[in-house]
């Protein structure tokens, strides 16, 4: 395919930030790739002179780099489950949006998983809970799934690809070589579909069991200690109603930046939006139902340390945080989501934001006040996080804007082949309904013969 003829290609739109490479792009990727050496040479502090140049001590051992731990891997959630369920239920309107939330989840997971790493201080610690991990221990486990669940995303991710990969190799796109290896020989064979098809199937009905036990494994971390404000038996649900809601809001944020820095208008409709607007407000709900739950059976309980605890999130050092998140994932997005004339790009993109502001305040108010308040009749403790762990959390910003503005300008941000896939499917539709109707001249000719007959 020629340049002028693949130009007149009906999707060109899709295939143009891969093919015009403009300057701002890699403006953006200079700026992006220069906060991240920054932030590599702050982490190089810590490895110097260990993670005394962070917040944490004897008593607040686990702060910024667990809370965004469980964040970003959070985030993860929504892109697989809304790609696997929407996909399994055949839903039309998933075709533009279901690699966008693929990409995110593969991108956030591995971002979200390093996190630890970063809280043992020394890398090489890592590979005590390979030598010395014991198996009652819910650490191993959270290993075990993340791993499984990066890998099943990744794959999932990576099959979709193919069909688009190829046509780029045969497209001539530069570099061909990756494109050429990537394909792997992909030549649009009806073998090859019926392959395709099932593989993703299979991959669709694991990847959703394998993403909702990551994140109830994560809680376990948590919820099997005796720490008050974390031992509660209502934080797997909880934490994966959390991760959904996080990554719905994050999703709708990179279909909102996408559609607008690539002319994605035709794409990304006003339809996908308000379905998935409806969806992030069904979960705001969920979440205030759970949040409620579990203040409202520790409060009942009344054990003195659990009740330090939750005032200390009320009313005591840590208040801003909490009602700020009480606001940010509750009432902004029902003050939005609930009014039709509120209820546009940028409302909803307003009511996504506050929503992922709102969820790292949530894992904040999770992680850190509890273990603030000692057992003993100590003052409370506040944690300061230090320049190091906040150059390490903007390092995990820049590196999902990098990843997504590289994976952009080398692959399709929207399956293509799906879109073409749709509008084949439309047409079957149409003449599948057209079959059923009555042809209207036969039925005029049978009213005259009718109304002519004794």
């Amino acid at each position: 395919m020629t340049p002028t003829e693949l130009k007149k290609h009906p999707d060109y739109i899709l295939y143009k930030p891969i093919i015009e490479r403009g300057r701002g792009t890699y403006i953006l990727g200079i700026i992006l790739a220069a906060i991240f050496l920054w932030t590599m040479y702050m982490y190089s502090t810590q490895l110097r002179w260990g993670l005394g140049v962070t917040g944490l001590d004897n008593r607040i051992s686990w702060g910024f780099y667990i809370v965004n731990f469980v964040f970003f891997i959070g985030i993860s959630h929504a892109g697989t489950l809304i790609s696997a369920i929407l996909r399994l239920s055949k839903a039309e309107w998933r075709r533009p949006i279901t690699r966008m939330a693929e990409v995110t989840t593969a991108i956030v997971l591995a971002i979200g998983g390093l996190h630890p790493i970063l809280d043992l201080g020394k890398p090489d610690n890592l590979l005590n809970i390979f030598f010395y991990g014991r198996l009652q221990s819910p650490l191993l486990w959270d290993v075990t799934a993340i791993t499984c669940y990066f890998t099943a995303s990744t794959v999932y991710l990576y099959l979709p690809m193919i069909p688009d990969i190829a046509r780029l190799r045969d497209m001539g796109v530069r570099p061909h070589w990756l494109y050429q290896f990537l394909s792997w020989g992909w030549a649009g064979t009806e073998r090859q579909k019926k392959i395709l098809d099932r593989a993703l199937t299979i991959m669709m009905v694991l990847v959703i069991p394998i993403a909702v036990s990551v994140h109830t494994v994560i809680s376990f971390i948590f919820s099997m200690t005796l720490q008050p404000g974390w031992h509660s038996t209502i934080f797997g649900p909880y934490f994966v109603v959390g991760a959904i809601f996080s990554g719905i809001a994050a999703l709708l944020i990179v279909m909102i930046v996408f559609r607008k820095a690539f002319h994605l208008e035709g794409y990304l409709k006003p339809v996908h939006f308000r379905y998935l607007s409806t969806l992030l407000l069904i979960m705001s709900f969920l979440w205030f139902y759970f949040t409620f739950s579990e203040y409202l059976t520790g409060f009942y309980g009344h054990e003195p340390t659990e009740m330090r605890t939750i005032l200390y999130k009320f009313t005591g050092d840590y208040w801003p945080f909490f009602w700020a998140m009480v606001i940010c994932n509750f009432v902004i997005p029902v003050s939005i989501l609930s009014f039709k004339k509120l209820k546009t790009i940028t409302g909803i993109f307003i009511a996504s934001l506050a929503v992922i502001v709102g969820m790292w305040l949530e894992r904040l108010n999770i992680v850190v006040p509890s273990l603030t308040i000692p057992r003993l009749e100590y003052a409370p403790q506040m944690y300061t996080p230090t320049m190091v762990e906040w150059a390490l959390f903007l390092a995990g910003l820049a590196v999902f804007a990098l990843a997504f503005l590289i994976f952009s300008r080398l692959f399709p941000i929207i399956s293509v082949w799906e879109i073409e896939e749709g509008r084949e499917e439309v047409e079957t539709v149409k003449k599948r309904i057209e079959s059923y109707q009555p042809d209207t001249d036969t039925g005029r000719e049978g009213q005259i013969q009718t109304e002519g007959s004794p």
